[in-house]
């Protein structure tokens, strides 16, 4: 059975957001369709709001509403340490523990020869610029546990061993293969608070 086209055009946004098949377009933009006016304004308002009022941070890259975050606007921040993550819901996971006092830089994503995503893809140069110009005495890598993960620290690692910054990276408390921002917050806390510093000799 064909759609009427307002739907299906709204199916078709739906369906480009990450995880969400057909079927569950189709129920969003239902459930959209049998809401007031006023809610779907509401909503649609929000989403045009966020387009236009958030960006991101011109230091680390993390969520912004100026040229800035929070994080790196705070005063109490601690800024000799730098927590290197994969992606901006990673800041968040750990932001949830209260544990770090640091800065973040989020990478964008991280390493991965097979599907094309080399260093200039992701905010690595960006990186080490930071840690040339700033006052960065450690780097804490926070990447997930997995072969694209590693790879993305081992090339970090390899491209600082020239520099007198400590290098750690957090303890294994989360799961080889698993996902930093899906971990509980005790979880993270531990694994901050048992990091292991890396030889960059």
């Amino acid at each position: 059975m064909s759609l009427i086209e307002p739907l299906e055009a709204v199916i078709e946004e739906f369906s480009k957001f990450p995880g969400i098949g057909k079927k569950t377009a189709y129920r969003l933009a239902i459930y959209l369709l049998r809401r007031p006016a006023k809610d779907v304004t509401r909503f649609t308002d929000s989403v045009t709001s966020l387009k236009q009022k958030v960006t991101f941070c011109k230091r680390c890259f993390n969520l912004a509403e100026g040229d800035y975050c929070m994080v790196c606007s705070g005063l109490k921040r601690d800024g000799s340490k730098i927590c290197v993550v994969e992606d901006i819901t990673d800041v968040m996971a750990i932001e949830r523990t209260h544990e770090y006092d640091g800065l973040y830089h989020v990478l964008g994503g991280v390493l991965s020869p097979l599907s094309g995503v080399g260093p200039e893809d992701i905010k690595l140069y960006e990186l080490f610029n930071r840690i040339r110009e700033e006052n960065v005495k450690e780097v804490i890598l926070a990447l997930n546990p997995d072969t694209e993960g590693d790879t993305t620290s081992m090339y970090i690692v390899r491209n600082l061993k020239e520099t007198d910054v400590r290098i750690s990276r957090i303890a294994r408390g989360i799961p080889i293969g698993g996902d930093i921002e899906f971990s509980d917050d005790a979880t993270i806390s531990r694994a901050l608070k048992g990091r292991i510093t890396i030889s960059n000799e």
